[in-house]
């Protein structure tokens, strides 16, 4: 397993979803009212949309979404191979589904990692095997 490269922490990691939050959701949720002629903050469309684009965005952009691109970190596996289905799907389903069930623990816990781990590796990282890097992708390629 290869070295953590310039780890991303943790204000940066959220600002990067907080971008994230408020460039995708908003078009998002006027798309669907658009479509439905509802404004619904639970809307399952506008939900399901979200995950396709958390999964979907940085397996097709070099491990970044629009947030992270804007703060210049990005998501990149461990191991230095590319980014795949089955770790984002891991990343952001999985990890979901742990944070879900444990009521917000597994989430704290994740929190307290990025802030104090060398690596700044959350769970939802271990999981899928992933960092989140301030490497560009030459970076990470050449010192994998």
């Amino acid at each position: 397993m290869n070295s953590v490269i310039k780890p991303a922490g943790f204000w940066i990691r959220l600002l990067g979803n907080l971008l994230d939050g408020v460039i995708v959701s908003i078009p998002l949720s006027l798309i669907v009212f658009l479509l439905t002629g509802e404004f619904n903050e639970d809307d399952p469309v506008t939900s399901i949309l979200g995950v396709i684009y958390t999964v979907a965005v940085p397996i097709l952009w070099s491990g970044y979404t629009i947030g992270k691109r804007i703060v210049g970190v990005r998501i990149v596996k461990v191991n230095g191979k590319k980014l795949g289905i089955g770790a984002m799907l891991l990343r952001v389903l999985v990890a979901g589904i742990v944070y879900g069930l444990t009521l917000g623990i597994a989430l704290i816990v994740s929190l307290f990692m990025v802030v104090f781990r060398k690596d700044k590796r959350s769970l939802h990282d271990m999981m899928a095997g992933t960092y989140v890097t301030y490497a560009k992708p030459d970076e990470h390629t050449a010192a994998s």
